[in-house]
């Protein structure tokens, strides 16, 4: 069995160019662009690999900060970065594809800007 090992690193937002661009003369791919909502904040992960070994770089914003594209460095994230600003509501600018909110059209606008706490069902109770 191979062994996995995953780093996470965190950042402030402005090295976050400097930083991708590192990983990218390095050799590494980018594998995702993770976003979770932690109450009145956002973690986000940027994670690189070259085989088997991860890095991640965790950034931390709060509603009304922007994001730099790194679609720049990483053409194909410009996919991550729409799905940041459509669900989240998070401004990515200098994307190379900015679908303006489109990519994902949900009832809700950025139906995981800032999440209803969720509260648990009764045993045997209706959802």
């Amino acid at each position: 069995m191979i062994e996995q090992k995953h780093t996470i690193i965190e950042i402030e937002v402005a090295d976050l160019l400097k930083k991708t661009e590192e990983y990218h003369k390095a050799g590494h791919r980018l594998v995702q662009i993770g976003t979770t909502p932690l109450g009145d904040r956002y973690e986000i992960n940027y994670t690189f690999t070259t085989a088997w070994d991860f890095e991640s770089l965790r950034i931390t914003v709060h509603d009304g900060d922007e994001l730099p594209s790194i679609s720049g460095i990483y053409w194909g994230a410009f996919i991550y970065e729409n799905e940041i600003n459509d669900l989240f509501g998070i401004p990515v600018n200098g994307m190379n594809i900015d679908f303006k909110g489109h990519l994902i059209e949900t009832r809700i606008p950025t139906p995981f800007k800032n999440p209803p706490k969720i509260t648990k069902v009764p045993k045997g109770g209706d959802a």
